[in-house]
């Protein structure tokens, strides 16, 4: 997967403006730089990343992570995808709201050796907290592989409700996967306590 892929975008959709910068307690979520390519390498050709995501293929290397950030970091799409980082600025992990067929999508990754201490919720929370300011009627739709049980518990935290279950094709794994289908609404989100 070495060529760009530019998605048609649903410009009937209401827009949100553009990327914000997010100060959590402790992490920075920022607009994603051309700069961060091989640190998304790094975490994305893990499998035991990659393999929780639909989209992502493996092997995955740092051409890939530029074909991906070319039209992310450019600021033409209508989407916030923000790098979640460290107080030293060190690219960790996504969250990414994008409009796809008229709804609203929720996706987010995070490299493994950061796993387990709450960051993700955290991100999420913050970045949803933003959303629903700017989106307040919106939607917002996620799900995760039925195997990826801390990205459920992410999403149960923060107030998601499983909507359906179905089969989606995981590129990394090749097959097709178990996977639960979510849904928010901006008065079912909780801000959980500090992790």
């Amino acid at each position: 997967m070495n060529a760009a892929v530019l998605q048609k975008t649903d410009t009937t959709a209401t827009m949100p403006g553009p990327c914000p910068v997010i100060t959590t307690e402790r992490l920075v979520l920022r607009p994603h730089r051309i700069t961060d390519a091989t640190a998304i390498a790094e975490s994305l050709g893990d499998f035991k990343v990659s393999r929780m995501l639909s989209r992502v293929p493996q092997p995955y290397d740092r051409q890939d992570a530029l074909d991906w950030l070319v039209p992310h970091a450019s600021g033409i799409l209508p989407d916030w995808t923000l790098a979640i980082t460290t107080g030293d600025d060190t690219h960790i992990g996504a969250v990414c709201l994008e409009p796809r067929r008229g709804q609203w999508r929720l996706g987010y990754w995070l490299n493994r050796l950061y796993w387990d201490r709450g960051y993700m919720t955290e991100a999420v929370a913050g970045t949803l907290e933003r959303f629903f300011r700017r989106m307040p009627e919106a939607q917002v739709f996620s799900g995760a592989f039925a195997d990826n049980l801390a990205s459920l518990n992410v999403q149960k935290k923060l107030g998601f409700t499983i909507v359906d279950a179905n089969q989606l094709f995981s590129i990394s794994r090749n097959r097709m996967v178990p996977h639960i289908e979510t849904m928010l609404l901006p008065e079912d989100f909780r801000r959980p306590a500090r992790p």
